[in-house]
């Protein structure tokens, strides 16, 4: 008689013949007394009612949208760092102290503390010469009679009223004057000056940031079935999270571009790049007042004190406006109070930027008006509004409420070639882009056969910096409503 085969079908009691897992007593799950419903008994065999929908709770949550929008340039990169070069001002005012021993009446006096250099950041270098006339206290005009320039340090500048009755009002010892140079005068017959101004430009570098990611998933996971649809059809979750890695990536590396700072602190062995708020704040227009918020003419006020401010910096006429919820409120209700000034698409204004319509310009989302010569494009921006990022309390009245970018080109007064307000660069040569390496990594998985280990690695990395031209030209709006 053959041996019985023995089938391991029993539980640890010996006490049933089915399989290792299996029970039939499910009706001891509910007392039958009080037995309501079959799903008392069958819970279990349901199949759930999954809606296949991801529900997108805070939007899109994208902030790359900026730099698109406002015109910023893409151009390669091939050295560690990006110079470029700004114009001085064409018209110096002599900048020093009046000195205290040399005001013999009021008919003229001294200026020093002036430093004598070419080409110099210091406010108080010697752009003036003999002959030139003087601005003073915004009425007197007085004649500059002699440049001592003994002391390269000290430069004594010696100034005499064209009038006999000379000062309207009494210069302080030891104040600090700026006297614009309207014009010279010489007597008959006399030489040349015997000094010349030579032109200055200011130069200015930045280095590139290296943003890098990465995202990975095992060969399991990789095969893994969920129940939400990420996209045409797929269920695989990895798909979204290597999606959601690719954006927070490309949003870090402009967030880096907008917020970068150049590193001055040793323990950093990397430059940094200075961002655009960085700019902003070092060369631009910055106000700390919510515009439209306060001020006379109907909320104006503040705008106009901008404008003026704006007129003195040779601004273009067309500006994109992107501003936090705060601040775009206050602007509705001060063209609420001034709707005169509001653009709409039957009336005239500046639209360059989109084609000169201003139907495109609401179709991006930019609510546009006039004032003071001036076009702006307001929209609001979601980085400035997101909790997470820069909407948090307090970063609106310490970093930002709003920019304001021109939207112009700027001349480079070296070469004369003409460049976009805002530059993005990347290393770039010979065909190679650093502006966005995306590569994978794997040990069989998904079909990559360069590793050893049973993942797939997702590398994002770009070299990137942005240029800000111009910066003068540019506003950075602080505070809050």
């Amino acid at each position: 008689m053959s041996t019985p085969i023995t089938i391991n079908q029993q539980n640890s009691s010996g006490a049933s013949v089915n399989p290792k897992g299996i029970t039939n007593n499910l009706f001891n799950l509910a007392d039958p007394t009080k037995y309501t419903s079959l799903f008392d008994f069958i819970d279990e065999v349901n199949a759930p009612d999954v809606r296949a929908n991801l529900v997108k709770t805070f939007g899109n949550q994208g902030i790359t949208e900026f730099l698109q929008l406002t015109g910023a340039t893409k151009n390669a990169g091939t050295a560690d760092e990006v110079t470029y070069w700004e114009e001085a001002r064409l018209h110096q005012p002599q900048k020093g102290a009046i000195k205290a021993d040399a005001a013999e009446d009021a008919t003229s006096f001294v200026i020093d503390g002036v430093v004598l250099a070419t080409n110099s950041d210091n406010a108080q270098s010697l752009v003036a010469r003999v002959g030139d006339i003087l601005l003073v206290g915004g009425k007197d005009r007085f004649v500059v009679t002699n440049v001592n320039t003994t002391s390269a340090t000290n430069v004594e500048i010696t100034c005499k009223s064209l009038l006999s009755d000379g000062l309207s009002a009494a210069l302080t010892a030891d104040d600090t004057v700026t006297l614009p140079i309207v014009g010279n005068m010489f007597d008959q017959g006399t030489d040349q000056p015997s000094r010349f101004l030579q032109s200055n430009v200011v130069k200015r570098t930045n280095s590139y940031a290296i943003v890098k990611d990465l995202y990975e998933v095992s060969g399991s996971q990789a095969t893994n079935i969920g129940y939400i649809d990420v996209g045409g059809g797929d269920y695989r979750w990895y798909i979204k999270s290597e999606k959601d890695t690719r954006q927070r990536f490309m949003d870090k590396r402009e967030l880096t571009l907008l917020l970068g700072q150049k590193a001055t602190n040793s323990d950093h062995s990397f430059d940094g790049t200075e961002g655009y708020f960085a700019a902003l704040e070092d060369r631009g227009l910055v106000t700390s007042d919510v515009l439209g918020g306060t001020g006379t003419a109907g909320g104006f006020g503040d705008l106009d004190a901008l404008i003026k401010e704006m007129d003195k910096n040779g601004c273009p006429p067309e500006y994109a406006m992107y501003v936090n919820t705060d601040q775009s409120l206050a602007l509705d209700d001060m063209l609420a109070n001034g709707i005169a000034t509001q653009v709409t698409a039957g009336l005239a204004g500046q639209f360059g930027a989109f084609g000169n319509s201003a139907d495109m310009a609401v179709n991006l989302g930019f609510k546009s008006f006039t004032r003071g010569g001036y076009t702006f494009h307001k929209k609001t921006w979601k980085l400035l509004n997101d909790p997470t990022l820069m909407g948090i309390d307090g970063i609106a009245a310490n970093l930002s409420a709003g920019v304001c970018i021109p939207l112009t080109t700027v001349a480079d007064p070296k070469s004369g070639n003409r460049a976009p307000a805002l530059e993005m660069n990347y290393k770039a040569s010979n065909g190679y882009s650093r502006e966005m390496e995306h590569w994978v990594t794997g040990g069989g998985v998904l079909g990559f056969t360069n590793d050893t280990k049973d993942v797939a690695r997702f590398h994002y990395r770009s070299e990137c910096n942005l240029v800000t031209r111009a910066a003068n030209q540019h506003i950075l709006i602080k505070g809050v409503a």
